[in-house]
């Protein structure tokens, strides 16, 4: 009996401190983007800046899919903590293709903007476009991470790696999934309110 409490106090001290490293990580992914919206409020003075530049749908449309993944993540992870290994397994492969599916309307989304004659980089560019293909971008490759810790997540559950007692690796990915969801969010109504 003392050996099962020695390792159910192993497992909480290891969860708590490989939460407390992600928290970290995400804190230092918070400062870039507050950094880049703070350079993106101080442009705003530049002549060049775009007072009637609209999002494309495209990017609204992500902003929901990306919201809808955090729930389908939120399913997986509850479905997890129930032994539901079967529905664990299809919310896990939901998020991951809604999340492909994010990427691809935000390409939409840039496809849109240079069809209404913005550029995001070159002589016919300027900085609203080119500040929001750099955010974009950074939040892209942030979002890399997600994807391949949800990628370990799956064939981890696919190998039987969790049950209802042991979700750590769920927890951890969805903590990070969630993260860049409320980023995005933040980003599409900071880009969509501050003109």
């Amino acid at each position: 009996m003392e050996t099962d409490i020695t390792f159910e106090e192993q497992y909480i001290k290891k969860s708590k401190t490989y939460k407390m490293l992600l928290i970290f990580g995400m804190i230092s992914i918070l400062m870039i983007f507050a950094g880049l919206t703070s350079a993106y409020v101080v442009s705003k003075s530049r002549p060049d800046w775009l007072t009637d530049f609209q999002l494309p749908l495209a990017f609204l449309l992500s902003t929901l899919v990306m919201i809808g993944s955090s729930v389908t993540f939120i399913v997986a992870l509850k479905a997890m903590k129930k032994n539901n290994r079967q529905l664990t397994m299809i919310m896990l492969v939901t998020t991951l293709v809604l999340g492909f599916i994010f990427v691809f309307l935000q390409f939409k989304g840039f496809e849109q903007v240079i069809n209404d004659g913005y550029f995001f980089t070159g002589s016919e560019s300027n900085v609203t476009t080119s500040f929001l293909y750099i955010v974009v971008l950074v939040h892209m490759a942030h979002l890399l991470g997600g994807f391949i810790s949800l990628l370990v997540v799956i064939y981890n559950h696919y190998k039987q790696k969790y049950n209802a007692s042991q979700t750590l690796g769920i927890e951890l990915s969805g903590m990070y999934w969630h993260f860049m969801d409320f980023i995005w969010v933040y980003l599409f109504l900071f880009f969509y309110f501050f003109k």
